[in-house]
């Protein structure tokens, strides 16, 4: 089975998705300008929900607990978009520069995305049992984001063997708890997953802050996801449990330099460029003293003393003993043609 690289699945560089989801709360208009705060946070990706309610959704399917303003149902139908809405969706992502994607929730979304032309999916984290929906995304051949919320290791060994063999794939560690405590993040599984897979891996983000997000990026994930609103206010399923624009600009422009950290290892062996730094801060040899002409150095004759051009302290060993040439005043740095 292939060992898809990072550079094939996300182009070398760490992907940074606002999940927008239904945040637009049914309006396209809404949509269109999340997706434009996002792009102007630093977001390479936004993505949605592509949801066709009568195909997914029974009328008794119950709302999750941090979300109970109307039937899941009803709420599916209000706030789906048509094919013509998400095609107008996707050229408006272009125009910013920006990554449309979308999570499929049922096969007919797969159908809808594929006219619109999108170019990666993002399976969420409950459909990952979902093996029709998975055999549909694969045979598109399309770069694919798995994420792992919901799911035991056997389930996700299943996803990953339904997907793997055709798309190039990165598995996202996440837990589905709205919002994530702190001690339920997993980041441990990031590395677990990239050994177990061969894959690329990262996180699909629920936590309030920022931490999870630098850790994991830290700790080598390839692809962060963290939910993204306008406004924490708005009524809309994952609003509260969402970054807001101003904290998600920081976060991106943080996210982007822990990148450029980890990738730039440094030689402490390649002192050069602290050069100026070791004269002005270390220390070189100098008398504490008067020492005549003709004295052999002993400890009490020396002090050190910045700046450091002088014979290092290092090296005050090699001084004792030493005969001077010369009278040397107080505070004169010392040097090996003043001694024999």
């Amino acid at each position: 089975m292939p060992n898809y690289t990072v550079d094939r699945v996300i182009d070398g560089k760490l992907k940074i998705i606002a999940e927008i989801g239904s945040m637009h709360d049914g309006s396209l208009g809404n949509a269109m300008k999340a997706a434009e705060a996002a792009a102007e946070c630093g977001a390479d990706v936004v993505k949605f929900q592509t949801h066709v309610a009568a195909a997914e959704t029974l009328p008794d399917a119950p709302m999750p607990p941090y979300f109970q303003g109307e039937p899941r149902l009803a709420y599916f139908e209000r706030t789906a978009f048509s094919e013509s809405q998400w095609q107008q969706l996707a050229r408006h992502c272009e125009s910013l520069h920006v990554e449309f994607l979308s999570s499929p929730f049922c096969l007919e979304a797969v159908d809808i995305l594929e006219h619109v032309g999108v170019k990666a999916y993002k399976i969420p984290s409950g459909e990952v049992t979902n093996i029709p929906l998975l055999e549909k995304i694969a045979r598109t051949g399309k770069p694919t984001y798995l994420s792992s919320g919901m799911s035991d290791w056997a389930e996700l060994d299943r996803a990953v063997k339904t997907l793997r063999a055709d798309v190039p794939l990165v598995v996202m560690q996440c837990s589905s708890i709205y919002p994530c405590p702190s001690d339920s993040v997993g980041l441990n599984l990031i590395d677990e997953m990239m050994k177990r897979y061969g894959l690329p891996a990262g996180l699909s983000d629920h936590t309030l802050g920022f931490g999870a997000c630098i850790a994991a990026a830290a700790l080598g994930a390839t692809a962060i996801e963290k939910h993204f609103t306008l406004s924490r206010r708005m009524y809309v399923s994952d609003a509260a449990n969402s970054m807001e624009p101003e904290d998600f600009s920081l976060l991106v422009r943080s996210l982007r330099e822990v990148k450029e950290i980890i990738s730039n290892p440094v030689d402490k062996n390649q002192i050069s460029k602290f050069k100026e730094m070791k004269i002005i801060f270390e220390k070189s040899i100098v008398t504490s003293r008067i020492v005549p002409s003709g004295h052999r150095l002993e400890i009490d004759d020396l002090a050190f003393k910045k700046p450091g051009d002088g014979i290092g302290a290092a090296h005050y060993r090699e001084l004792i003993g030493k005969t001077t040439v010369c009278e040397l005043p107080a505070n004169t740095k010392i040097k090996w043609s003043d001694l024999l």
